[in-house]
């Protein structure tokens, strides 16, 4: 499965989160074991009560440049992987997809 997909209204992203983490970060791609894709990212939030989900929301719209509107997890509110989808259309969408691709091409 492919970390990245289009939709009618823009991306889905597939993210695995480690909360609780020393520093927050957007380190990558990982591929897992049953084949699957996986942005990993890291959030110092804890994981109660949706902070790590709003850290990560944050993390991500920073990191895109988008506001913070235009994401949200729409899979695994309470799991590790989760599935974030991102509204953009046109020139917005190939900046985004070009910034999440970018990772992966320096493997």
């Amino acid at each position: 499965m492919n970390g990245l997909q289009s939709d009618a209204t823009g991306l889905v992203l597939h993210v695995r989160l480690t909360p609780n983490a020393s520093a927050d970060a957007v380190e990558g791609w990982q591929d897992g074991a049953d084949g699957s894709r996986h942005l990993a990212v890291r959030v110092r939030a804890v994981p109660e009560k949706g902070k790590a989900n709003t850290a990560l929301i944050a993390l991500l719209a920073k990191h895109l440049g988008l506001p913070k509107r235009d994401l949200d997890v729409i899979r695994g509110a309470t799991s590790r992987l989760k599935t974030v989808r991102i509204e953009a259309e046109g020139p917005a969408l190939a900046r985004i997809r070009s910034l999440l691709e970018g990772p992966s091409d320096e493997r």
